[in-house]
């Protein structure tokens, strides 16, 4: 059974200003205020929620911040709800709004290969600023030190980048589809030639989907034996072990699951009532094992804890010095904190606001398929067709427009973006796998020779090669920079001072243009200069500003 701590003595002699708040209240209002306050990074709020709603592998994630709240007001009872908070913890609170601030209206990545970017600072980073913020503020340095390991778990709102899925998670995926077929195989069953699809008949069978590598299932394992050896306070060779097992346990628990479902499968050849059932056979398979496999591992947690050996003493942290000069600054450090939090709130129902009431905004309610808003011809182009870019059918990603040269010529292609805000297509392409055969900087003029500098990359997929160049748009100024590197560099732009101190939520809005060619045998470097002549042409006529004027509001 899980005990708490019991709270430390309280010394009559707190100071004022707790003592007549009440400490129990002043630190439920802190905890209110922590909550309201994540307000002042409502960006990265937003972006999480999507990653863990629409990535089933890293919806474990969304449990993090709740788990790490009770930990941290868990260590804070321990502490007798000490109010010895520092002003250091607004500092840092103010940083991080800002921060976030300059990263919503502008671009920074850092590019280490084809497979990884990392924009900064990344969620994880912010999410435990905000917390390291809020813990110094109304607790000090003590229950910074006390709720260490519940601050640093909020790394782990994002528990899995994007390196692991490409290093880690396809290798799986291809390990348990050998696993499943093999025992198939060696029940006698005949397969379909395809690696990945374990076909029993030409109209029935299984694939091997990346979410059926165990990875779900180890890492949440992984985490719950985490969390366990900390609140049991388990020595580190003993914590470290209880996780790895977990995670192995995990792994293991898949295999048995891709077993049996294969072994359904036989039945069902025989029971053609289970084919149409096979999804939910794999979801009652899957949690079946998955309980099994938690009653497992609370079983060894539970014997671990019962041998003295495996657990650290309890941790004594120096006493503060009762009625403090921080203890009597209390109110001034709610009313700090209230005003930081009264501020961003106000922002984020102002942009609610305009989101929703925008003329675009309307527009794609009424129509979600709504095309962009391109002028019919653009200087010496004409308009030859227009359509939207989709996630898989789902949001919005790009408004398309190609434009063809009257005179003839390579047709261009401009896309522009309402959804993404500040974003860089070098990350969509290190996802797939696509590295650059050139990366550099452009500078090109665009309507009334205004120059605006441009990410540029040339890439070859074997059928075309073609040239793209991206920018992004904050009002009328725009602007994209990258460093010249061959294994690592950084993209980024550079936002301005009206968009970072404005309550006027304009959203940046990246433009990608495109130019290709079918001629493969071109050799590189010509194709590239042609694709950039012909991107330079066309980009003499356009209006930037006038272009992204609809979507700003979006």
């Amino acid at each position: 059974m899980l005990t708490f701590p019991a709270a430390a003595e309280v010394s009559p002699l707190r100071s004022t200003g707790t003592a007549r708040l009440g400490v129990p209240r002043a630190a439920a209002l802190a905890g209110l205020l922590a909550v309201l306050g994540l307000s002042t990074i409502w960006s990265t709020v937003n972006a999480l929620w999507s990653l863990w709603t629409n990535d089933a592998l890293k919806s474990i994630g969304m449990f993090i911040p709740l788990v790490s709240f009770v930990l941290v007001m868990r260590a804070w009872r321990s502490l007798g709800w000490e109010m010895e908070g520092s002003w250091w913890g607004l500092v840092v609170l103010i940083v991080t709004t800002i921060v976030v601030r300059v990263r919503d209206q502008s671009i920074l990545v850092f590019v280490f290969s084809p497979q990884w970017s990392v924009y900064v600072p990344p969620h994880s980073l912010v999410f435990f600023a905000y917390g390291v913020g809020m813990a110094l503020l109304f607790g000090g340095t003590r229950l910074f030190r006390a709720a260490l390991f519940p601050l640093v778990l909020l790394w782990f709102v994002n528990p899995i980048p994007h390196i692991f899925n490409v290093f880690v998670d396809l290798p799986l995926q291809r390990a348990s589809a050998h696993v499943a077929r093999g025992f198939a195989i060696a029940l006698g069953q005949p397969l379909s030639p395809d690696q990945l699809r374990l076909m029993f008949t030409p109209e029935f069978g299984m694939f091997i989907a990346p979410g059926c590598n165990g990875i779900r299932g180890a890492i949440t394992m992984g985490f719950i034996a985490l969390i366990a050896g900390y609140v049991y306070r388990f020595r580190w060779f003993a914590h470290t072990a209880i996780v790895l097992g977990a995670v192995l346990l995990g792994y293991v628990f898949n295999f048995a699951r891709l077993c049996i479902l294969v072994l359904y499968y036989l039945v069902a050849l025989h029971i053609t009532w289970l084919q149409d059932r096979a999804e939910m056979g794999d979801y009652i398979i899957g949690a079946g094992l998955f309980l099994l496999g938690t009653f497992l591992l609370f079983y060894v947690v539970r014997r671990v804890s019962e041998s003295p050996g495996q657990i650290n003493p309890a941790t004594t942290i120096p006493a503060a010095v009762a009625g403090s000069a921080m203890g009597r600054t209390l109110y001034v450090r709610f009313a700090a904190a209230l005003a930081l939090v009264v501020f961003s709130c106000y922002g984020v129902a102002r942009a609610y606001v305009l989101t929703h009431t925008g003329s675009y905004a309307a527009q794609t309610k009424a129509d979600e398929n709504a095309p962009g808003q391109f002028p019919a011809r653009i200087g010496g182009y004409t308009l030859s067709r227009s359509w939207n870019e989709n996630i898989f059918g789902g949001p919005l990603v790009f408004h398309w427009a190609q434009y063809v040269p009257v005179d003839g010529g390579t047709p261009v292609s401009l896309g522009v973006s309402p959804v993404l805000g500040s974003h860089d297509t070098l990350v969509c392409h290190s996802a797939r796998g696509e590295d650059p055969l050139w990366r550099d900087q452009i500078t090109l003029p665009t309507a009334g020779n205004v120059p605006v500098n441009f990410s540029g990359s040339f890439f070859n997929d074997g059928a075309t090669q073609y040239l793209e160049a991206t920018t992004i748009c904050n009002g009328a100024s725009c602007g994209e920079y990258s460093s010249d590197r061959t294994h690592f560099g950084f993209v980024y732009s550079k936002p301005t001072a009206h968009s970072l101190f404005s309550q006027d939520p304009q959203r940046p809005i990246p433009i990608l243009i495109k130019a290709e060619t079918i001629d493969t045998t071109l050799p590189a470097d010509v194709a590239r200069q042609q694709m950039t002549a012909a991107v330079r042409s066309f980009l003499a006529s356009v209006d930037l500003d006038g272009l992204t004027q609809p979507y700003r509001h979006q």
